[in-house]
């Protein structure tokens, strides 16, 4: 895809998750609008993966750390055909395949279960040490939030990738410097945090997370490195998109109510036609 197209699927993406998070009535914007372009260009460019076939042993596999940002998932798999995008509007209801943290027995296409935060890279190093045993050539992806760096279950994870050089593994930082109850720096600060990353021995791509060709090319970077996990370091805007909602870590958690939700997409569509919004 070029890098417009990509641009625009990511817009729609960030129109699923207002209209998703509205009609729930709770979830959390701030972080699933923030990464949107990473998972245009992860389903759309980057993963082998196939839709039809969400099983499929060859596919790359993508772990979701931090689960309560799972809205921007569920948007990029439905807008890649997974599932019918009319199933977004099920998102946290009773019954729902589309939980408020990704179940991976509810739907094909979710590779782990996810909630309590700090699991995920865990889980991930386990697959890509299982693939490298197995001789299988696919690749581990694992989004992680800054703010889950708190645990100290992520730094074991860290250690052992790089002991191992699980040159087949690249973590995402959702780098959105908010959390619940603030600015990460505030909370529990986390830099020099890419220094930290390779203080461990990894190689890290340091990026702008919502510039499109800033993230193919750090994708396409990580493919090259051989000896080493990766870390991508995207630094991203919470709330990206939606003026009211950019940098404020109080929509976190927040879910926005019809009439904010019809001034969000009202801001999403004017960049979709190419004015300021």
């Amino acid at each position: 895809m070029t890098i417009e197209q990509l641009e625009r699927r990511a817009l729609a993406i960030r129109e699923d998750i207002i209209v998703m998070l509205e009609e729930a009535g709770s979830g959390h914007p701030g972080g699933a609008l923030g990464m949107a372009d990473i998972y245009a260009a992860l389903y759309f460019e980057v993963m082998r993966h196939d839709p039809k076939k969400p099983e499929w042993p060859g596919r790359d596999r993508l772990i979701l750390s931090c689960g309560h940002t799972c809205p921007v998932r569920y948007a990029a798999m439905a807008e890649s055909g997974y599932f019918p995008r009319k199933e977004l509007l099920t998102l946290r209801k009773f019954g729902t395949r589309l939980q408020g943290h990704p179940h991976n027995l509810a739907m094909p296409g979710l590779e782990t279960t996810s909630g309590p935060l700090g699991q995920g890279l865990s889980q991930a190093v386990g697959m890509a040490l299982a693939a490298r045993l197995d001789g299988e050539n696919h690749r581990i992806y694992c989004v992680t939030s800054d703010g889950e760096h708190d645990e100290g279950q992520i730094w074991e994870a860290v250690m052992f990738a790089a002991a191992r050089k699980l040159d087949n593994l690249t973590v995402i930082v959702d780098r959105n410097r908010i959390q619940i109850e603030g600015d990460t720096e505030t909370v529990m600060p986390l830099d020099p945090f890419a220094e930290k990353y390779r203080a461990f021995n990894w190689e890290v791509i340091e990026i702008d997370g919502n510039n499109m060709k800033e993230v193919l090319r750090a994708f396409h970077q990580a493919k090259q490195v051989s000896g080493r996990p990766v870390c991508i370091m995207a630094n991203v805007v919470p709330g990206k998109g939606v003026d009211f909602m950019e940098g404020n870590y109080k929509w976190h958690g927040v879910a926005p109510k019809p009439e904010e939700a019809e001034k969000a997409l009202e801001d999403l569509w004017l960049q979709k036609v190419g004015e300021p919004a």
